[in-house]
Formats: structure tokens, sequence, C-alpha cells
């Protein structure tokens, strides 16, 4: 739901009040909803260290379907979907078996002999708008096409919010989506997205290969996230098994790429989770780095992108 949640803990005094907070949301193009107070506390056991799946994540999400208890849209209000300046708007078939049309953006650019770099971008937030957008000029400016997805249930679009899960599905369609288009490289086809969004490139990296990629500042520990944000759980919260195909942190093994996990140096630190994720993945031979930035939850991110660019460009030689 919120683009500055994961990680800040407090609505008011350390960040100058939520006036401030809504005047910066606005400027970013943010959803207000993303600066409400966290829900109470929700009521299910949280693992003091969350377990280490020996399963690849990619082929547990063949024989996992998330029971959802309560079925609609993303919980954040937000206006329809146009088509944003430097925008070319495309439908791709969302979710695993394509019946979901879902909207996202592109960069505009013509295919030519040479194959293109593309960034598969995931936005944060539980909706989507034109701020996010403004973000990703660093990318087409320096060569890369970029396709930013919009998901399930977002702004009036069809199928049911699940909190990560089927999310997750939609994110591994627009990957497919973007590496057939005409004059795309498939070898050179990266990922990265914000909060939220950085929650999905984990599992989306951990269910399908990809050149490299940039989570920014990611949850990689659902029974955290769920436990502030309660309202945000559709599924059955008394089967733990929901929860651990949620963590990205429970699946450090099944990371399928060169990854480097960024965040603010204002952010409320889950540095102890990320530590684990990187633990658990470096023994598997995965390349896996942190770093932190300056910055806010959401001030962080022009500084991400251009960072992640950096590091795209390292991986690729």
């Amino acid at each position: 739901m919120a683009d500055d949640r994961i990680f800040s803990s407090k609505p008011s005094s350390e960040d100058g009040g939520p006036t401030r907070r809504m005047l910066l949301a606005g400027a970013a193009g943010l959803s207000a909803a993303a600066l409400l107070p966290a829900a109470a506390k929700a009521d299910f056991p949280i693992p003091e260290i969350p377990p280490l799946e020996r399963q690849d994540y990619g082929e547990a999400r063949k024989r996992f379907h998330t029971n959802l208890l309560r079925k609609g849209p993303a919980p954040e209000k937000s206006e329809t979907l146009g088509t944003p300046s430097g925008a070319k708007r495309v439908t791709y078939p969302g979710g695993p078996d394509g019946s979901i049309e879902l909207v996202a953006w592109i960069s505009p650019y013509e295919p030519s002999s040479k194959p293109r770099p593309a960034v598969l971008f995931l936005h944060g937030g539980n909706a989507t708008g034109d701020g996010h957008w403004d973000l990703m000029r660093p990318y087409w400016e320096a060569g890369f096409v970029v396709m930013l997805p919009s998901f399930r249930g977002e702004n009036g679009q069809a199928g049911n919010f699940s909190g990560f899960y089927d999310e997750t599905a939609d994110a591994l369609a627009a990957a497919g989506y973007l590496e057939q288009l005409p004059g795309i490289d498939r070898n050179r086809v990266f990922l990265a997205g914000h909060s939220n969004g950085g929650t999905l490139a984990l599992l989306a990296a951990m269910s399908r290969t990809f050149r490299a990629a940039v989570p920014i500042s990611a949850g990689v520990n659902s029974w955290r996230f769920f436990n502030r944000y309660e309202r945000e759980i559709r599924f059955d919260a008394n089967d733990p098994e929901e929860f651990v195909m949620r963590s990205s942190v429970c699946f450090g093994p099944s990371l399928k790429c060169p990854t480097l996990l960024l965040r603010g140096s204002e952010e409320r630190p889950f540095d102890k989770d990320h530590q684990l994720l990187i633990d658990r993945a470096r023994p598997a031979g995965i390349s896996i780095e942190a770093k932190t930035l300056p910055g806010t939850h959401n001030g962080v991110v022009p500084g991400a992108v251009t960072e992640s660019i950096r590091f795209f460009r390292q991986v690729a030689g």
C-alpha cells in the first residue's frame, strides 16, 4: 500500500509532520493513502528466525495456490490509468494464465539490428501514477527500454489483490511480455523495484532468470510487513505457508541473478532480515550485496535508479 511504510515507523515528528509528508507525496505523484498510520498489530505468530526453505521458489510456486479469504481491489484509492508524457501505453496478459489484461507503460523506442537492453521496474505502493513514471526517465536516457507494469486490482483494473503473491505472477508475465518485444536483448533484461515493488522484484528474481536485479527498500519478511499492515491481509493468516511464500528471506538460495539491495539512510532499517537473506544466498554461489544511499524511503529513489544503472552496466560488462 504505502511507498514509505516498510521502513518508516513514525508518521509525524521525524519527517516534518503529516502535512509535509502529503506535500512530498504529491510532488512525487504518490498516493496520500501511503502516508496513513499503520494499522493495529496482527494476531498471528511471528517466527524469531524465518524458516529456510530448501525447495526452489519457482518450483514451490507451481504447487502452491494462495487461499484468499477476502477478494477485492488493491487497498489504495487511485485513478484510472492514463498515459503519462514520454510513455507508450500497452496491455499485457497478467497472472499465471494470462486471463487479466493489465496496463503497462513502456518508453518509446525504434527496434534496430542491435538489440536493446531493458529494465522491468516494479512500482511502490498498491497503485501507480504519473509520478512513478517520471522516475523512469534516467533509464531510457541511458539507453534502456523501460517497462513499468501495473498489477491486478490496481487503479480500477480487474483481479483480486493478494498481497505480493499473485502480483508476483503479474510481474513475471510482464517480464515475458517485455522480452518478447521486437529489438529487445533477451540476455539483458534487468529487474528493479521500489518498496512493495522491491519485495516483488526479489520474489520474481527467485522465480526466473534476469540479468541482474536491484530491489530498493524491499521487504523480505512478510510476517513483519503484515504485522504492521494487518488490513492488507487477504489470505488465510492461520496458514504459515502463506507467509513463507511471500518472504524472500525464506528462499535465499533461489535467487537466480546478481542482486544489489538498496535502501535509504533515513529509513527504518530491516538490516537484520536483509543480512539473513544475504547469508542464505551466498553459499549457493549467488552474488548479492547491500548498499545504503542518502535519503528517505521515497527520497532515495532517484539516487537508487542511478545506482541501478551503474550496477546493470557493471554486471553486463
